[in-house]
């Protein structure tokens, strides 16, 4: 049986291993308007991968917003990402989710490490 030859890496940024709650709204395969409480089960600068159970078309944009409670306000405190866009890349399905690959519309850093960029 041939080996197959390793994949290469795609990310330019390295995923983070958390489980964070997060809402998906979007577009179902119908055209549905739908909210979805979900979970990103990592997040990198450029995407998240996130288990839900909502069915999308290819491509999809949604909009992943992080439920968080009151941040602190005034200088000295960067503007906390709350709610970021992004297009479905990828999806993996089991029997009782699916595991959705979404690369955000612009990196939370402009490059390795750096300042963040501006979101909504």
């Amino acid at each position: 049986m041939p080996q197959r030859a390793p994949q290469q890496e795609r990310r330019q940024w390295e995923r983070l291993p958390l489980a964070v709650p997060v809402f998906v709204r979007g577009r179902d395969e119908r055209g549905k308007d739908f909210l979805e409480f979900a979970t990103a089960m990592n997040i990198g600068a450029g995407g998240a991968l996130v288990a839900m159970g909502h069915v999308l078309p290819a491509n999809s944009a949604v909009s992943l917003e992080i439920p968080s409670g009151p941040t602190p306000g005034g200088e000295g405190f960067p503007n906390a990402v709350r709610r970021l866009r992004a297009r479905l890349c990828r999806v993996e399905r089991s029997n009782q989710h699916q595991m959705l690959a979404f690369k955000f519309s612009r990196p939370l850093l402009r490059s390795r490490g750096r300042k963040l960029a501006s979101t909504e």
